[in-house]
C-alpha cells in the first residue's frame, strides 16, 4: 500500500523555495525528515457540543452510508506531488476511500448488514469525540467551525449563522479542491489551455464546452441577476450564501499564499514561483461559479441535441427503401416508445416528443450539403498537430451527439417489501473517476441547512445530492430532449439571418488563447482562437442547403441562459423547514431544470420526479428533427430576449410516490415519454438493475445488503452476456457445431453464460479475469457480428448513418463510446436491444416492436447461423493484443488493465488502477429509522 504522511503536518510544510524544477530522490528524502513532527491537538469541547446537536437531529439510526473515492483531500502542495511522483506517498486522505470502493467487487456476496461500513463511510451526522482529527475556525471566525473526521477527512461544517455557515463551507471547498475548482473555472469560460497547459486533452475539454456554452461575462452576470430577481426572498437568501461562500474560498486562497501551502500545481504550470512565491492565485467571483455551472449542466443534466445526424440516418434510410418505408425502418431503430424497453415509473402514460401524426416545418439538409460549423481558427504551433486536431474532432463529435453521457443509477425499494418496514436506497451518480474527483463530500449545518453529501467542487454552497434530517434523495440522468435545431435562412452574406422577416447580424463570440511550455505541461507553444457564431435561435452548429437556399442549422438549449436558476432547487432539499415529505422534495427538484430523474427515501415513503425545462413545442413539430426557424414553429411563448418559454407542467413529468420499487440506469422513465438518445429498446442496462430488484421484491424483507449486492452484482455484468448472447447461441447451436475453433470458442461462452456473465477478477487483486478467454471472444465477437448482421441489409451508407446515432458497443474495454476508456461506466450506448429483437425474430419467437425488416441472413435461420459462426471464427482466432491494443495506460493484450478504472489526473497526484465496476461514483446506502 501507498505510505501516507499525516495530513496536519504536509499542509504545514510551505511550497519549498529554491526548487527549480522537480526534486532530486536526495531532495525528497530530506523532505520526508519534515513528516516526522507530532501531531496537532484536535478538538474543542465546544466542538463537541456542535456535533452532539448534529448528531440529535439525525433520523438515520447508524443505517446512512456513503462513499467517494479516492478520497476526500484533493489539494496538495508542491513537496506531496514530487513525493507522490517520485515514491507513490499519498497526501492524507487523498485515496482512502478508494481501497474500500474496489472491494466491494469482490467482497458483495458474502455482505450483511452489519459489514457494510467495510465498503462505505458511516453517513451519521455528527463526528464523536474520539473520531475528532481537528477542528478549525476558517479565518478566526467565532460563527462557523469546520471539523475533520480521522477516518476520512470529511469536512463537518456548523455554524451559528448563516453567512458564517456559507463562510466555512467555502473555505472547507477550498482546502479540498482549489486547484480542480480553478481547472474548471477556466473549463467553462473556455481558457483551460491559457491557464493549465496546451496538451490536446486540455484543448479538447475546452472545446467541447465552451462550444455548449460560449458566454461573455455580462451573459454569466445576467444569469445570476435574473435567478435573484425571479424567486423572491429565497433567490436574495441564494445570493447572499453564493457571496459568503465566495468569501470563504477567497480567504483560503490568501491563508494559503501567505502560508505557502497552496496547491503545487500552481508552481508546476507557472502561475507562482517556488523561490519568491511571485505569482498570483486569482480569487474568484460571483461569474465563475455560473462557468462551473454550465460545464456540469453540460456534462450530466442536459439532454437533446443530434437532430441534423438524425435527418441524415432518415436521408439514408429514405434513399435505400424509400421514403414511406425508409421512415418505418429509421423509426423503428430510434426506438422512440419502445413497448420492450424498461421503465423508471411502471404505471402512468406521460407524451413528450412523441412522433406527431402531421409533421410541420421540417427543414432537412439537401443530400451531401451539411458541413460542421469550425470552431477553431488561427492555429499556430503546437495547435496545429495531428493530436490537436484529432482532439477538436473528438470534442465536436461528443459535444453535437444524442448519446450524451448519461451514466448514475438508483435502486429504491418501498418499505412494504423491506425487512424492517422502511424504504431502503442505494443511489448515486456516475460522474467518472478523476483526481481529484469532481465531487467532494461535506456536512453542512447551519440556520436553514442541514444535510451530508456530495457537491460539485466550487458549488458546494449545498448538498447536492445526500441526505438530509429525515430523508435522502439522488438523481441519474434523464435524457429528456430540451435541445432543438433550427434552420435559420441565411440572408446578405454568410453571417446574417431572417430573424421573423427581418434581415439579422449573427453575433460572433471569440475566445484567445495562447500557451507555453510548463514543468506540468511540456507541450510547445501554441495558440488558437475559438469562434462561435450566436443566433437568437442558439450557437451554429452546421452549414448546409435545404431546397437549395443557404442555412445554418443552430442549438437552442432551454437551460442555456439559465444555468444558475436550479441553485433554488438545491436550496430547498438542503432546508429541513421545507423539505418534509415527499410532496415538498417534489416540489423542490421542480426548480432544478438539468434533466435529471429525482429519487428520494424517507422512513415511511419513496418518491420520484422527473426534473428539466420541457419545451412546449409548435403542433406538429418532430423534435426529432431540425424545424425552420419560423414563428409557426418556435416553441411556444418563446422569448428570445431572455431565452424563456412555456414549459410543460409538472403532472406531465413523469412523477410517483410510493411506487413498490424504482430503478433508473439512464433508461426510459415512462410509457410514452421519449429520451433523446438512441436504444432505448428491450435490452439496457436498466434491465440488470429491474431483474434483480424485482426478484428481491418478490421474494420480500429486502436489507440494505440485500440492495447493494444486486448493485454491486449488476455492476459486474456483461450486459450482452446476460441478455443477448444466449440467444446468439442458441442460433449457432441450432445445427451441430464441427468447426473445432468455434466449438471450443461456444464451450467457453456457454461456461461463462452459466457462471453469471460476469467481468470479475479470479481473486480480489489477481488482475485477471476468471473466464478470460470468454471475455475476450465475446468483446471481438460483438462488433464483427453486428456489422456482419447488418450492413448487408442495410447498406454502408445506412449502416455507417446509424452508428454515428448510436455507437455498436460501449465494453469496458471500449474507447469509442461517450463515455471513453478506463471510466467504469459500460453498457449504456450499443446495438444490443437491435441484435435481439432481430436474431428473436430469426428464431420465431415473439417480438414486441420488432425492427422495421429481419437482417440477420435476411431472415433465413441457416444463413443467419453462418454469419454468426464466421464471425465467431475469426473473433475466436483474435489475440488479446489484437482485442486489447493498448494505450497510455495498459500494455497490449493486458485484458483486465483495459477494462480497468483510472482515475483522470486533473492535478499532480495520481492513483492505481482499480478492477471495473459500472457502478456510481458516489454512492449512498439509506434506511431512516424515524421521522421528523
Amino acid at each position: 500500500m501507498p505510505r501516507r504522511a499525516p495530513r496536519t503536518v504536509l499542509d504545514r510544510m510551505r511550497t519549498p523555495s529554491g526548487i527549480p524544477g522537480f526534486l532530486k530522490t536526495a531532495s525528497v528524502c530530506a523532505l520526508i525528515a519534515g513528516l516526522l513532527s507530532p501531531l496537532a491537538p484536535a478538538a474543542a469541547s465546544e466542538t463537541v457540543t456542535a456535533q452532539a446537536v448534529a448528531a440529535a437531529n439525525d433520523h438515520c439510526g447508524n443505517q446512512c452510508s456513503d462513499i467517494l473515492p479516492p478520497g476526500q483531500n484533493g489539494n496538495a502542495t508542491l513537496a506531496q506531488i514530487l513525493l507522490n511522483q517520485a515514491f507513490g506517498t499519498q497526501p492524507e486522505h487523498a485515496e482512502d476511500q478508494l481501497g474500500p470502493y474496489a472491494n466491494l467487487a469482490k467482497g458483495y456476496p458474502g455482505l450483511t448488514n452489519d459489514k457494510i461500513n467495510t465498503f462505505f463511510n458511516d453517513a451519521s451526522f455528527g463526528v464523536p469525540a474520539d473520531q475528532v482529527a481537528s477542528s478549525l475556525k476558517p479565518a478566526g471566525r467565532g460563527d462557523v467551525t469546520i471539523v475533520r473526521d480521522k477516518k476520512s477527512g470529511v469536512p463537518h461544517i456548523t455554524g451559528t449563522t448563516r453567512y458564517g455557515t456559507e463562510f466555512g463551507a467555502g473555505y472547507a471547498a477550498a482546502q479540498d479542491r482549489l486547484w480542480l475548482m480553478d481547472v474548471f473555472r477556466h473549463v467553462g469560460r473556455g481558457q483551460l489551455t491559457s491557464f493549465a497547459g496546451g496538451a490536446p486533452s486540455n484543448q479538447g475539454l475546452e472545446q467541447q464546452f465552451w462550444r455548449h456554452a460560449p458566454y461573455t461575462e455580462a451573459d454569466l452576470q445576467a444569469q445570476i441577476d435574473n435567478a435573484v430577481a425571479t424567486n423572491g426572498e429565497r433567490g436574495r437568501q441564494a445570493l447572499a450564501d453564493v457571496k459568503a461562500y465566495l468569501d470563504g474560498i477567497n480567504s483560503y486562497i490568501d491563508a494559503s499564499d501567505s502560508g505557502r501551502t497552496f496547491p503545487g500545481e500552481y508552481v508546476l504550470t507557472g502561475h507562482k514561483d517556488s523561490v519568491t512565491n511571485a505569482g498570483t492565485i486569482e480569487h474568484f467571483k460571483i461569474t465563475d461559479l455560473v462557468a462551473l455551472a454550465s460545464v456540469i449542466g453540460a456534462l450530466f443534466g442536459s439532454g437533446g441535441g443530434g437532430e441534423v445526424n438524425n435527418a441524415l440516418s432518415l436521408m439514408a434510410a429514405q434513399e435505400k427503401y424509400g421514403v414511406a418505408e425508409g421512415t418505418k425502418v429509421w423509426e423503428s431503430f430510434r426506438m422512440r416508445n419502445d413497448p420492450e424497453a424498461v421503465l423508471t415509473q411502471h404505471d402512468g402514460s406521460f407524451p413528450y416528443g412523441t412522433k406527431p401524426a402531421d409533421p410541420q416545418g421540417a427543414a432537412l439538409p439537401d443530400a451531401g450539403s451539411v458541413k460542421p460549423e469550425p470552431l477553431v481558427y488561427d492555429r499556430t504551433g503546437s495547435a496545429t498537430t495531428a493530436g490537436a486536431t484529432g482532439a477538436s474532432g473528438e470534442a465536436a463529435k461528443t459535444a453535437t451527439s444524442s448519446a450524451k453521457r448519461g451514466m448514475s443509477n438508483a435502486l429504491v425499494v418501498s418499505g412494504k417489501h423491506t425487512a424492517s418496514g422502511h424504504p431502503v436506497a442505494v443511489f448515486g451518480p456516475q460522474t467518472g473517476y478523476f483526481a481529484p474527483q469532481l465531487l467532494l463530500l461535506q456536512e453542512i449545518q447551519g440556520p436553514g441547512i442541514s444535510a451530508r453529501g456530495a457537491s460539485f467542487a466550487g458549488l458546494s454552497m449545498y448538498v447536492e445530492l445526500g441526505r438530509g434530517q429525515d430523508y435522502a434523495w439522488s438523481a441519474t440522468t434523464s435524457g429528456q430532449d430540451i435541445i432543438d435545431s433550427y434552420a435559420v435562412e441565411l440572408c446578405q452574406d454568410d453571417y446574417h439571418y431572417l430573424y421573423r422577416g427581418t434581415c439579422t447580424p449573427m453575433e460572433k463570440i471569440e475566445q484567445k488563447n495562447a500557451w507555453k511550455p510548463t514543468v506540468a505541461d511540456g507541450t510547445a507553444a501554441g495558440s488558437y482562437t475559438m469562434r462561435v457564431w450566436r443566433t437568437k435561435y442558439g450557437p451554429v452548429e452546421y452549414r448546409a442547403t435545404v431546397g437549395g437556399k443557404k442555412v445554418a442549422y443552430t442549438t437552442l438549449r432551454s437551460s442555456f441562459l439559465h444555468e444558475a436558476d436550479s441553485i433554488i432547487g438545491f436550496q430547498m432539499l438542503n432546508d429541513p423547514d421545507y423539505v418534509k415529505g415527499p410532496d415538498t422534495f417534489q416540489k423542490a427538484v421542480q426548480h432544478i431544470n438539468y434533466t435529471f430523474n429525482w429519487f428520494y427515501a424517507d422512513s415511511e415513503h419513496t418518491a420520484y420526479y422527473n426534473s428539466g425545462d420541457n419545451p412546449v413545442r409548435a403542433a406538429g413539430v418532430d423534435s426529432e428533427f431540425p424545424a425552420w426557424a419560423r414563428p409557426a414553429h418556435e416553441w411556444r411563448g418563446w422569448d428570445p430576449a431572455t431565452n424563456t418559454a412555456d414549459y410543460t407542467p409538472p403532472s406531465a413529468h413523469p412523477n410517483s410516490v410510493d411506487q413498490d420499487y424504482y430503478v433508473s440506469w439512464n433508461n426510459k422513465q415512462a410509457r410514452d415519454y421519449t429520451t433523446a438518445p438512441w436504444g432505448n429498446g428491450s435490452v439496457h442496462r436498466g434491465n440488470l438493475l429491474e431483474d434483480r430488484v424485482k426478484k428481491l421484491v418478490q421474494q420480500g424483507g429486502v436489507t440494505r445488503a440485500a440492495l447493494v449486492k444486486a448493485m454491486a452484482d449488476a455492476g459486474l455484468a456483461d450486459l450482452r452476456a446476460e441478455d443477448v448472447l444466449p440467444k446468439l447461441l442458441k442460433v449457432v447451436n441450432s445445427s451441430p457445431v464441427t468447426d473445432p475453433a468455434v466449438a471450443a470458442a461456444v464451450s467457453k461462452l456457454q461456461a461463462w453464460t452459466a457462471a453469471g456473465g460476469k467481468r470479475t477478477e479470479t481473486a480480489a487483486g489477481s488482475k485477471k479475469y476468471a473466464d478470460a478467454d470468454a471475455i475476450r471472444i465475446l468483446d471481438a465477437w460483438w462488433p464483427l457480428l453486428v456489422k456482419a448482421e447488418f450492413e448487408p441489409g442495410l447498406g454502408s451508407g445506412l449502416y455507417e448513418a446509424v452508428t454515428a446515432n448510436l455507437p455498436v458497443d460501449e465494453s469496458p474495454s471500449a474507447a469509442h463510446g461517450p463515455t471513453g476508456s478506463h471510466a467504469g461506466s459500460s453498457f449504456q450506448y450499443g446495438w444490443w436491444s437491435y441484435v435481439d429483437k432481430d436474431i428473436r425474430a430469426v428464431l420465431g419467437e415473439q417480438v414486441r416492436g420488432p425492427l422495421a425488416r429481419t437482417y440477420c441472413g435476411d431472415g433465413s435461420l441457416a444463413a443467419c447461423r453462418d454469419t454468426l459462426v464466421s464471425t465467431l471464427k475469426a473473433a475466436a482466432g483474435r489475440t488479446a493484443a489484437q482485442v486489447y491494443p493498448g494505450d497510455d495506460v495498459c500494455a497490449a493484450g493486458d485484458q483486465w488493465c483495459a477494462d480497468s478504472i483510472n482515475h483522470r489526473t486533473l492535478g499532480g497526484i495520481k492513483h492505481g488502477k482499480i478492477s471495473w465496476q459500472n457502478r456510481p461514483t458516489y454512492q449512498q446506502v439509506v434506511e431512516f429509522t424515524s421521522h421528523r
